[in-house]
């Protein structure tokens, strides 16, 4: 399927330029159809998929309690 770069800009949530930089650097792949770049939406899956598990993982360790400190206790 394939998407424009505003669409991908939505999906992978950064700005539009920073897409179009993407593809001008060669990047992303992107097809001209004449009027403007699309781009095949499936390149990205693999993309957010590992920043659903990088986004759980960092929810995993803010959500970790903070152990009690053994000094605390200490009266040196």
């Amino acid at each position: 399927m394939y998407v424009t770069i505003k669409e991908v800009a939505e999906y992978l949530d950064f700005p539009e330029e920073y897409i179009e930089s993407l593809i001008q650097q060669r990047k992303i792949r992107a097809v001209y159809d004449g009027e403007q770049y699309v781009i095949n939406k499936a390149q990205f899956t693999t993309h957010m998929e590992q920043m659903e598990k990088y986004r759980e993982l960092i929810q995993e360790i803010l959500n970790e309690p903070i152990p009690e400190d053994y000094d605390i206790k200490d009266e040196d």
